[in-house]
Parts: C-alpha cells; structure tokens; sequence
C-alpha cells in the first residue's frame, strides 16, 4: 500500500501512525496538495489527502475510511477499536471530539495563510476558533474523567486521534489554544509522541520510512 500525503496533515499522520499500530506496512510519498498538485492529480483526481493506494490499485480517501479499511485488513486480533459497545460508544465520541478539533485547527490555518488580509473575516475566526476550544475543553475533560493508553499496546484509536490532533495545533497555533490550559492533554502528547510510531511519523515534510512491522 502507499499513503499519499504530507504529515504536517494532522488526518495522513493520524493514518500513518495507525498502519503502524495495526502491524500494516506501507510506503509513503510526501507529495503536497498545493505544491505538486499535478502530481497527487496523477494519484488521485481529487487531489485529499490522506490517499492510499491498495495493493489492488484501489485509491481510497478520507482518513476515517481509510482506517476503517485498515481494521478490516488487520482483522479482530489487532485492532485500535474497542469490541464492547460502552468503550466503542466513548473511543468515538472521543475521536469526534479530535476530528472536530483537527477540522477547525485546519480552517483557521487556511484562512489566515490562505485568504489575502483584507478579506480574512473575523467573526467567522471567532466563531471557528470558539468551536476549536470547546473541543478542547471536552477532550480536557474526556481525559480526566476516563486516562487514554499511552503505550503502543494500550492506545487506541481515541488516544492516537486526540495525540494527533492536539500535537498539530500546538505546532500551528499555540497562541489561540494554551498548553497551560490544557494540562491533561499537553502531558498526554509528551508522552505518546515519544512512542516509535509517532517518532517514525513526525510532524512536517519529512517522509516516513517503514523498517519493518512487529
């Protein structure tokens, strides 16, 4: 399989990352939807990243799908997803919470260095910005009330989006969303960022390179 897509998106990281949790291997091309839009257009005519190509030539987009189908071919024995219906019902809710996080993340970002100044609107930012912290404010809360795995063996698909997701706003803007604000998910970013899988997929333009699969 290939993963197409450049992990300073927080939605190709969170894929590459979870390939590797679920023991898949993959190659990955860090080609950007701006500046090589030609060539992801040769890949994929729609030009989203993530896409990832099967080995059956299959082009599949949207990180959620793509990891839908990634659990399909890691099958039960390995899986970010719980089996019980109480845990499934709080990994989604928490992952709906880092989505929605990662979505509003991404929209101040192209609006602020995508759209010329003078026609930046700011009671649109305000409103964005005021959906990114009350996501933050539920994962705050989500984490204290019930810890995330923070190993490779114990963390899930919850724990991998909401990484993913906080990790990529402090990058991008971490004077609208404070770190002291959120100390739950600061402290749990320190640490599963230290994680090989992480490590391996780092934030930015670098490509990931798999070595091998446990």
């Amino acid at each position: 399989m290939q993963l197409i897509g450049m992990l300073d998106s927080p939605y190709v990281r969170r894929v590459a990352i979870s390939l590797q949790l679920l023991n898949l291997p993959f190659e990955h091309q860090s080609i950007s939807v701006f500046r090589q839009f030609a060539q992801f257009r040769a890949i994929n005519p729609v030009v989203k990243a993530p896409s990832l190509v099967c080995d059956d030539g299959v082009v599949m987009m949207d990180s959620t799908l793509i990891l839908d189908y990634a659990e399909a071919l890691a099958g039960p024995g390995k899986s970010l997803m719980p089996s019980t219906i109480a845990e499934r019902q709080h990994t989604l809710y928490v992952i709906g919470l880092a989505l929605a996080a990662c979505e509003k993340s991404v929209q101040i970002v192209y609006e602020k260095n995508l759209r010329p100044a003078e026609k930046i609107h700011a009671p649109w930012i305000a409103r964005v910005t005021g959906q990114l912290l009350a996501a933050y404010d539920a994962l705050e809360l989500a984490l204290t009330n019930r810890p995330l795995g923070a190993s490779s063996d114990s963390i899930n698909q919850a724990g991998v989006s909401t990484a993913v997701a906080w990790h990529f706003t402090q990058q991008m803007m971490p004077e609208i969303v404070s770190s002291k604000s959120y100390p739950g998910l600061q402290k749990f970013s320190l640490q599963v960022e230290q994680l090989a899988e992480f490590i391996a997929a780092p934030h930015g333009a670098s490509t990931y390179f798999q070595t091998g699969v446990k």
